[in-house]
């Protein structure tokens, strides 16, 4: 009995022993080990992507001009397409008729012209926004009539120091077949106020290349140029609405 007493006390001391043991040291990360983890960072993967296509629309301030000025009537459609993220390829087309009355004549112009060009977007848009800053030229082209309704001649004769009352001749002459040439630089703004529609609002500045005048008397008014000053130069301005038909979007 004695000896199993004894060798179970052993048994018992031996196994204290080991548990006592403190644990086995952690092993230290060096910082050379810590340069060779790679981190997984997840990437943002959304992309905003816009519009490309056929956008279409009319110059509002000339019908509303026609409406309040009895001595105007015109119409001008506009459209472009995207080609690349800032460029776009651009036109305009319509028709004018405009009574022009000065100090000493009435005359009249009527016909259709169009305008071909591009456009550069020089906004940077934000996110999914689809605005434009631009600038444009454009060549333009018109076919038109002339009539020279009424003038009066000369009050007074510059030889003598006598008064002649003034005559006003009414011919009515028509010339048809005149055209125009001119280049076109436009500066403008669009806004995409709702899905797809458009406000634009520009201004230009035309330069003549070749105006034909009526036999007689100088062409005043051109469709699509505006009035024609002296050094055949003319001013335009527009706003118009617009909607984009996508066809792709990148």
């Amino acid at each position: 009995m004695l000896k199993y007493i004894i060798s179970f006390c052993f048994y018992f001391f031996v196994f204290l022993g080991f548990s006592q043991q403190p644990p086995p040291p952690k092993q230290k990360t060096t910082l050379k080990e810590k340069s060779n983890k790679t981190t997984t960072v997840k990437k943002d993967t959304v992309t905003y992507k816009t519009g490309y296509g056929l956008r279409i629309g009319i110059d509002i301030t000339k019908p509303l001009r026609g409406v309040f000025d009895e001595s105007y009537n015109g119409l001008e459609l506009v459209g472009d397409y995207r080609i690349t993220k800032n460029w776009y390829v651009a036109t305009e087309l319509g028709y004018e008729e405009e009574l022009t009355f000065e100090d000493y004549s009435t005359s009249s112009a009527k016909g259709s012209y169009i305008k071909l060009g591009a456009n550069l977007n020089t906004y940077e848009n934000w996110l999914d926004m689809n605005n434009e800053v631009f600038i444009g030229m454009r060549y333009g082209f018109a076919i038109y009539e002339h009539t020279l309704s009424s003038y009066e001649t000369n009050t007074s004769d510059p030889e003598t120091p006598f008064y002649f009352g003034s005559e006003t001749k009414t011919p009515n002459i028509t010339q048809t077949g005149l055209s125009a040439h001119w280049l076109e630089f436009q500066l403008g703004m669009k806004t995409e106020t709702f899905k797809n529609l458009f406000l634009s609002i520009s201004g230009s500045y035309k330069l003549g290349v070749s105006i034909e005048d009526q036999t007689g008397f100088e062409t005043l008014y051109v469709p699509g140029f505006n009035r024609v000053f002296a050094s055949n130069t003319g001013f335009g301005f527009n706003y118009t609405i617009s909607y984009l038909i996508p066809f792709v979007k990148k």
